[in-house]
C-alpha cells in the first residue's frame, strides 16, 4: 500500500477514535444519572459505542479488503474480520480478548436495536458496562499496535 493511502487511514482511524472516545465520555456522564429515562440514555450510548466500532471496522475494510460477501451475517463476519490477520496484506486490528468484548457490545446493540417492546435490564446492562470499561482500558493499544505495524 502506498504512503498516501496509509496517511489516509492512519486520518480515518484517529478520527473515528475521536468519536468513539466522546461516546465513552458521554457514557461515563449518563451511568451518574438514576432512573428509567437515565437508564435508557445509557443503552442509547452503548448502542452508539458499538456503531462507533463498526465505523472503524469498515475504515480497515474498505481500505484493505473491500467487502463482506454474506450480508445475511455482515455485523459478526466484519467484527471477526477484524480480529483476522490477513497475511500479505495487514495484521489483526483488535486482540481476541478485544474481540469478545465487542462481541458482547455488538450482540447487545443487536437487542437495542430490535426490542420495541422489552423492557430494559439494568443488571444486564451493567454487565454490557463493564465490557464497555474494559475495552476502553484496551482497544486504544490494539489500534495503536496496528497502525505502528505500517508506520
Amino acid at each position: 500500500m502506498d504512503k498516501e493511502s496509509l496517511t489516509i487511514l492512519k486520518a480515518e482511524v484517529e478520527t473515528q477514535l475521536g468519536e468513539i472516545e466522546n461516546i465513552y465520555n458521554r457514557l461515563e456522564e449518563r451511568r451518574q444519572e438514576k432512573g428509567k429515562i437515565a437508564l435508557e440514555s445509557t443503552a442509547y450510548q452503548l448502542h452508539n459505542l458499538y456503531c462507533a466500532f463498526e465505523d472503524l471496522f469498515k475504515i480497515v475494510v474498505n481500505t484493505f479488503e473491500n467487502h463482506i460477501h454474506d450480508k445475511s451475517q455482515y455485523h459478526i463476519e466484519l467484527l471477526k474480520r477484524m480480529s483476522m490477520p490477513i497475511e500479505g496484506v495487514r495484521p489483526p486490528l483488535i486482540s481476541g480478548e478485544s474481540y469478545m468484548l465487542l462481541d458482547n457490545l455488538r450482540s447487545f446493540r443487536h437487542l437495542f436495536r430490535h426490542a420495541y417492546s422489552y423492557e430494559l435490564d439494568e443488571r444486564k446492562i451493567k454487565i454490557v458496562i463493564e465490557d464497555a470499561i474494559k475495552l476502553r482500558g484496551k482497544y486504544q493499544n490494539d489500534i495503536n499496535t496496528f497502525l505502528d505495524s505500517f508506520f
